[in-house]
């Protein structure tokens, strides 16, 4: 058997493994966003009269810039200076990236 057919068989399945882990990230990325829409609505699209900002569409610098200041207690706030805590920095920048993206 030619070496052919094998390297075109394993390079399909490393395409769709590097699928798969693109998928699993986009997945995880979407669910520490959707951590936030208790607050701040379904894909950062807060409820109409709501007090709290919507996130969906902010700029991307805009986000990482507050949630670090709540996260160093620089911004205060009832509770986002907690919950600013419990993400890493590369987590900020993901739920930022994935917000900014949004639709307004």
């Amino acid at each position: 058997m030619s070496p052919k057919p094998l390297i075109a068989a394993a390079l399909a399945c490393a395409a769709i493994g590097g699928a798969a882990a693109q998928d699993a990230q986009a997945l995880y990325i979407r669910s520490l966003a959707a951590t936030c829409a208790n607050c701040h609505g379904t894909d950062g699209r807060a409820v109409q009269g709501s007090q709290v900002p919507a996130l969906a569409g902010m700029p991307q610098v805009y986000i990482v810039e507050q949630m670090k200041a709540f996260k160093t207690g620089t911004r205060t706030a009832t509770v986002m200076h907690q919950l600013a805590k419990g993400y890493s920095d590369e987590q900020i920048h993901q739920i930022a990236a994935y917000f900014a993206a949004q639709k307004k």
